[in-house]
């Protein structure tokens, strides 16, 4: 409706544009008027405003409650890697990908986000929480400790208080790291001093943000950040819904 209005309404202007031009002779201010009128309702072409999409409330959700953070914002970027075969086990474990955690990491994740938005970065995610399941065939494929947690024991990636994450601009370009996500070796230690500076100040950056938020690194994985205390929630093999 609003289109087929602002098209009749051009159409009309133009006929009297034309109009106005043919009479210009006779009279110079209908060509005059006419053609304000065209300029007018070529400047009123514009879209109807898009509304900004109505997140939920985390208020009343108890914390350990678990919910997809795409639901809470939409700021963060998403390369949920275990959803594909680019990983370093070379098989797709997820049947989709989507970031679920528990509600009290959500809170964390969207106050560091805030905190990255000042200096022009945000969150990308490659990995939230992890259902106990997956974590099984992760095992399957590579079982060993040094690089999947046995799942009997569970990953804090199965209690929804770890992130795998890294940090890309608001634009979604891509920010200078150590490495690629999951490579096992000294070039993603964060006690590694030996890279550039720019590279050194973004994971500086990471690390302390993430820090002040309440997570807790490791040492191998620059990428990699626990949810101080979420190592003594339970094991859990909540699976969403795939659409």
């Amino acid at each position: 409706m609003f289109k087929n209005r602002i098209w009749g309404l051009l159409l009309t202007a133009i006929f009297m544009f034309t109009l106005g031009c043919k009479e210009e002779v006779k009279n110079t201010n209908t060509a005059t008027n006419a053609k304000k009128v065209v300029e007018t309702v070529i400047d009123s072409i514009i879209e109807p405003k898009v509304e900004k999409p109505v997140f939920k409330s985390l208020e009343g959700i108890a914390d350990t409650t678990f919910v997809r953070l795409a639901d809470y914002s939409d700021g963060f970027a998403y390369d949920l890697r275990y959803a594909t075969d680019n990983n370093f086990l070379k098989e797709q474990v997820y049947d989709c990908g989507e970031c679920y955690t528990r509600a009290k990491t959500v809170k964390a994740l969207l106050k560091a986000n805030e905190e990255f938005k000042k200096h022009g970065v945000k969150i990308k995610f490659y990995d939230c929480y992890r259902p106990n399941s997956v974590q099984y065939k992760m095992w399957k494929i590579v079982p060993n400790p040094q690089y999947v947690a046995n799942p009997v024991k569970g990953s804090i990636h199965n209690k929804g208080g770890a992130v795998d994450i890294t940090l890309v601009t608001l634009d979604d370009e891509e920010v200078k790291m150590p490495s690629d996500f999951d490579f096992f070796g000294k070039r993603a230690y964060h006690d590694n001093f030996d890279l550039p500076q720019d590279i050194l100040d973004n994971r500086k950056l990471l690390k302390e943000t993430m820090e002040k938020y309440g997570f807790w690194s490791t040492r191998t994985e620059w990428w990699h950040y626990n949810l101080q205390g979420a190592s003594h929630d339970p094991i859990a093999n909540f699976k969403w819904d795939c659409e």
